[in-house]
């Protein structure tokens, strides 16, 4: 099986089947990380992702993997997309902004349980930032040295926003359970309960190369 590099190269050079064998790797990844934090163009953020991947082949040197530096891109195509559709675009801080602040209401995701829909209630409600950091935390298993390439931050930084992250994550629980007893069971497993949400985003087949 080739590798992320093999395949870009081999697309970079004209292979639209290579393209579309890497675009179909990481759909499923990248489709999840705009999933919750947009409320539609899903797809189009998707397509810019990869697009903006080829159309920046010289930044990518191969120092880090193929998919830190695509989600690097994600991250960037997300930040520009979230500032045009605000009005006081040089005023939108992503470290104090929430999805619920900008009026989103993401449909993507589909919670199985009671637990499930208060974890992304108060996922949408905490900086997007932060809300990003856990969601590739915990769905894409990422470990603080690839958030640090991926947000382009020092490592300490991360493992600090990381830890941060999940308080404000618990702070949002609170606020927004109305159920001690659901509260209870979700914080009881909050790590469990973050990664079951990967496996509830609703996926479209991923449109051609």
């Amino acid at each position: 099986m080739a590798t992320d590099i093999e395949l870009l190269e081999s697309w970079r050079g004209g292979d639209r089947t290579a393209g579309s064998e890497l675009f179909e790797r990481h759909f499923d990844a990248i489709c999840r990380f705009f999933a919750n934090k947009v409320d539609r163009d899903v797809d189009d953020l998707v397509q810019r992702t990869f697009i903006a991947c080829v159309e920046g082949k010289e930044r990518f040197r191969g120092h880090s993997s193929f998919r830190t530096y695509l989600f690097g891109v994600a991250h960037n195509v997300l930040r520009s997309t979230l500032r045009t559709r605000k009005r006081e675009s040089d005023r939108l801080d992503f470290g104090m902004t929430s999805v619920f602040d900008l009026g989103l209401a993401p449909t993507t995701l589909l919670a199985a349980g009671q637990e499930q829909a208060l974890m992304l209630q108060a996922l949408r409600r905490i900086p997007i930032e932060y809300q990003l950091v856990l969601e590739l935390y915990y769905w894409e298993d990422m470990e603080a040295s690839e958030l640090a390439e991926v947000l382009e931050l020092p490592e300490g930084t991360v493992r600090s926003r990381i830890r941060r992250a999940k308080q404000l994550l618990e702070e949002q629980l609170r606020c927004v359970s109305d159920s001690d007893a659901l509260l209870k069971s979700t914080m009881s497993d909050l790590d469990g309960w973050a990664r079951s949400l990967r496996a509830k985003v609703k996926l479209d087949a991923p449109p051609a190369t």
